[in-house]
């Protein structure tokens, strides 16, 4: 059965693809909420059905998701032995979740009608605010559309993205656990700021902000440059989080190293666009 979009959103509460004095109140708090905090949640974008869906979708493909036990730094690097011990490229922590890569979902799936309903992809860029020539899906076969799915005892620990701007959609929580910190733009494509993200890692700074997603929920979030983190999960129940991808340069895709970190495999495109990244951020 085909899939409509309009039954997914909740179109009458977010009028995505209808211009309006709806719609730009909707644009004006997102680019509020993103400019005071790097991250913006519209409750309930998704109907009941377009939920169950989506959940349904995630179940029917999580088994093939990338399960890794591990240990990595905010950066996804190499530990660096010439740093000292105190700099955060050498804070490692446990990672223990499940990715779905993107070659799982189909054209007529629950999360590709989302991703690809009419209005989407310019919605989230006038809420961005990015001029269209920087502003492009990710180009990565495995990671423009993905699932984390996460079971008990599981969480990702302090990192950064490493495509500019994140889409999430909350399809499912745990019992228990789960909350989303982060610290908003702790960094710029030219600074790192290494003694602030030492500050968050060691559990001293008052720049975390926690957030409890509920399913249905939109969450934007500049996660280039916001350090943020899932907390541990407890319960039964597996926490499904659905993630669309936004970058400011066409073509790009995911490091080779991060790739296969995360979704246990890499592709030729991995290979031959590697080094292209416009930044010169560690990752």
């Amino acid at each position: 059965m085909q899939l409509n979009a309009n039954d997914l959103i909740d179109t009458k509460r977010y009028p995505i693809s209808t211009p309006g004095s709806e719609r730009d109140a909707i644009l004006a708090q997102v680019r509020g909420e993103l400019e005071a905090r790097g991250c913006a949640v519209l409750n309930g974008f998704l109907t009941p059905a377009g939920i169950a869906a989506a959940v349904a979708e995630a179940d029917g493909v999580a088994d093939r998701g990338h399960r890794s036990f591990s240990r990595t730094n905010p950066y996804f690097t190499a530990d660096d032995a010439s740093l000292p011990t105190s700099d955060p490229r050498r804070q490692f922590f446990d990672r223990s979740n499940a990715f779905v890569p993107a070659d799982n979902f189909q054209p007529n799936g629950a999360l590709r009608t989302i991703f690809d309903s009419p209005g989407f992809d310019e919605f989230i860029r006038e809420c961005l605010q990015q001029p269209k020539d920087r502003f492009f899906r990710y180009a990565d076969p495995l990671a423009d559309v993905i699932v984390n799915a996460a079971g008990e005892g599981n969480g990702f620990p302090w990192h950064f993205d490493t495509n500019n701007f994140t889409v999430t959609l909350a399809l499912q929580n745990a019992e228990r656990g789960g909350a989303f910190e982060y610290a908003p733009m702790i960094r710029t494509s030219q600074a790192e700021n290494f003694e602030e993200v030492a500050k968050v890692l060691n559990e001293t700074s008052d720049k975390v902000i926690s957030l409890a997603l509920e399913p249905g929920d939109l969450q934007l979030f500049k996660g280039r440059y916001s350090l943020h983190r899932v907390s541990p999960l407890e319960g039964p129940t597996t926490r499904y989080v659905a993630i669309f991808s936004y970058v400011e340069e066409p073509g790009m895709v995911g490091s080779v190293e991060r790739t296969r970190q995360l979704y246990g495999r890499t592709l030729p495109i991995h290979h031959e666009r590697a080094g292209q990244r416009a930044d010169a951020l560690v990752d």
